[in-house]
């Protein structure tokens, strides 16, 4: 077997995770580390010694871990087995996530279960190289930046999926108002999800939630449009008047329909769901239009009359005229009514007058 002499790896950007090869080291092999590059030195599964960047010639006191666990001889060039990975510290910041399927959540001001999509940016960095090669690298030869982006993106969208649905909940934001919240909801994201990349040796960088979008045609979305316009109809208008609009609509389909005004008019309040409330307004508003249109009725004339020079009354109009065609007043009566300063004779009342030339002549005598 070849003893190696120089160990050295040059980065590829995609690749964070490399591993030298050959096993076959001995004390005096030099060991090139590039810059943002991190060397270890792995025996048995076991994460040793490391070195930063820079040319570094192995010898027993720089591998103090290693040199305890296989007892190297001191100051000699004896050859032995290790490992030796090479972890890459630079950032990637162009990797993108988004959703497969759309993510089902209920809108909670209005109650509708919509279907979203959401896609972004994000970047991350190695920032713990131990946890990262314990935790995801295994013993994979190499790790890249796709399988980086593949593991997390499920728990990227299962984060966003619970995090938006907090959001939602606790502020009361319907999912139609998300798309101006981004900013702000991809800090929020950031904050939480950055947790979760902790855990693997990972940091987060600039995590951007760079659309939210709903489709158009979705039998939901356009429920929610229509709930968001009246909500948005009522606050321009008020209830009361937007209430009294939907009847004056009710009021005008009735009138136009040729099965009867009152029951289509119950029929229409009922199938609109109007309520009581709305019945009522239907009702009032109805009265008040018969009320407006209808000419008012011209006022009763109360007469007053002597008789025997006793005041009698008050007598109505059809009244006196009884009383005249039973021949209980003549045209010498003496009459009052409102508005007359004195008492007069009845025949001098116009409207009264004509009463008596109606009134045939006592039966001739036999």
């Amino acid at each position: 077997m070849a003893i190696i002499d120089v160990v050295k790896y040059q980065t590829q950007e995609n690749n964070f995770v490399w591993k030298f090869p050959s096993n076959d080291l001995k004390i005096g092999t030099q060991v090139v580390v590039n810059p943002a590059q991190l060397a270890f030195f792995i025996k048995g599964g076991e994460i040793l010694d490391e070195f930063k960047s820079g040319t570094h010639t192995i010898k027993s006191e720089n591998i103090p871990l290693l040199n305890k666990l296989i007892n190297l001889p001191f100051g000699n060039n004896s050859p032995f087995q290790a490992e030796i990975w090479y972890v890459n510290l630079l950032s990637k910041l162009d990797n993108k996530w988004g959703t497969t399927n759309p993510i089902l959540l209920e809108d909670p001001k209005y109650g509708v279960i919509i279907p979203l999509r959401a896609f972004g940016q994000y970047g991350f960095k190695v920032s713990n190289p131990r946890i990262f090669l314990q935790t995801l690298t295994g013993n994979l030869p190499s790790f890249t930046a796709d399988k980086i982006q593949e593991y997390f993106k499920g728990k990227i969208i299962s984060s966003l999926t619970s995090l938006i649905s907090k959001k939602l909940i606790f502020e009361n934001i319907s999912i139609l108002e998300l798309n101006v919240l981004l900013d702000e909801l991809s800090v929020f994201c950031h904050e939480n999800i950055s947790v979760e990349f902790k855990r693997f040796g990972l940091e987060i960088i600039n995590f951007h939630i760079m659309s939210i979008n709903v489709p158009l045609d979705d039998p939901s979305i356009i429920k929610l449009k229509e709930a968001k316009d009246l909500a948005a109809k009522i606050k321009i208008t008020g209830k009361e008047l937007y209430q009294m609009d939907r009847s004056f609509n009710v009021l005008d389909k009735a009138a136009q329909n040729a099965g009867g005004v009152v029951g289509n008019l119950m029929g229409a309040g009922l199938g609109l769901g109007l309520g009581v409330g709305v019945s009522n307004q239907i009702n009032n508003v109805s009265e008040n239009l018969i009320t407006q249109n209808t000419p008012p009725s011209p006022p009763l004339t109360s007469y007053y009359i002597l008789i025997n020079n006793q005041q009698n009354g008050p007598f109505s109009f059809d009244q006196l005229k009884q009383l005249i065609a039973d021949v209980k007043v003549n045209k010498q009566t003496m009459i009052w009514k409102a508005g007359m300063t004195n008492w007069v004779l009845i025949s001098e009342i116009s409207e009264i007058s004509n009463l008596f030339n109606q009134t045939p002549p006592p039966p001739p005598t036999v």
